[in-house]
């Protein structure tokens, strides 16, 4: 068996996430109340009570404990990975549980990252949504037409799912358009900007200089980065790249198959990547842990 951990993304956040492993593991508690910034993300995590917790500027950070905190539990179970990868924001809890990052300095780069890229993109003026459908010639051949603005793709998630990302009034009308074409299922996601396209390039260039001045070491096991769905040696280039460019999640977890893993644990609130993997490669296990419960599940799983 080879584990790898798999962090979720901005979109996975939920009121209440946390709370459980929080109140049961001391290594998870641990994570939480070692944190010290400019809100009390305990509080954002747990109860949201001034409803902040979907604004990039402060989702991104409460994802990157929440996902940590899991992943402490999970080791205080004896449950570790060999390898990890993270979809988008993901990939910074990655990179901390790997030790590239210290805690201080993922929290540090993704509350500014977060910042940016609230600040890149002004509330209401872009989007992104889910085409469920395995046309991606077709949803491709859509987008290289002209729709008034920007609309790329942003997530390669799965042969059945393609996210797609844009301008508000360009992204509706290449839903208009898809759907003309017969493809119907399509669900706008819950964040707050076209993420992984080129209106990030002003950010990406910021993120840069804010990854210039950190300490990013060389990870003590495998990472796979969402630039190219491989470990990289230049992390900081990976990581600037990673918010102006598309997610290459379906190589990402092709080629972690391909390198021997066979038990994939989707670490954080929901059970979104344990479904992409399914559509993926249904021959892999896949297990979602976000809570006290389910992780003592999944360990029943694995070793009986």
């Amino acid at each position: 068996m080879k584990i790898a951990f798999l962090f979720v993304g901005q979109g996975s956040q939920k009121v209440g996430m946390g709370q459980s492993v929080y109140s049961t593991y001391p290594q998870s508690k641990a994570i939480y109340d070692q944190v010290h910034l400019d809100f009390d993300v305990r509080s954002v995590c747990f109860e949201d009570p001034e409803g902040i917790l979907n604004d990039t500027a402060y989702t991104q950070v409460c994802l990157l404990v929440t996902s940590l905190a899991i992943s402490e539990a999970l080791r205080a179970e004896g449950i570790v990975a060999q390898g990890v990868a993270g979809l988008s924001l993901g990939e910074y809890s990655a990179l901390t549980y790997a030790k590239a990052l210290s805690l201080d300095t993922a929290l540090n780069v993704v509350r500014q990252r977060g910042q940016l890229m609230s600040n890149a993109l002004p509330l209401g003026s872009s989007g992104m949504s889910a085409i469920l459908s395995d046309r991606l010639d077709l949803i491709q051949s859509v987008l290289a037409q002209d729709h008034g603005g920007l609309a790329e793709v942003a997530n390669f998630n799965s042969p059945q799912q393609t996210v797609i990302s844009g301008q508000w009034d360009a992204l509706k009308n290449a839903e208009t358009a898809l759907k003309a074409q017969g493809v119907t299922r399509i669900i706008p996601l819950k964040v707050s900007g076209a993420f992984h396209t080129s209106l990030l390039k002003p950010a990406s260039s910021a993120l840069a200089e804010v990854l210039k001045k950190v300490d990013v070491k060389q990870p003590e096991i495998p990472v796979y980065f969402n630039v190219s769905g491989k470990p990289e040696t230049e992390i900081t280039s990976a990581l600037t790249q990673q918010i102006c460019s598309s997610v290459q999640w379906v190589t990402t977890i092709q080629t972690m198959i391909q390198d021997g893993y066979d038990t994939f644990i989707e670490v954080g609130p929901g059970k979104t990547l344990a479904g992409l993997i399914r559509q993926i490669d249904p021959s892999v296990r896949t297990y979602s842990v976000e809570s006290a419960e389910s992780i003592l599940a999944v360990k029943g799983e694995l070793y009986g």
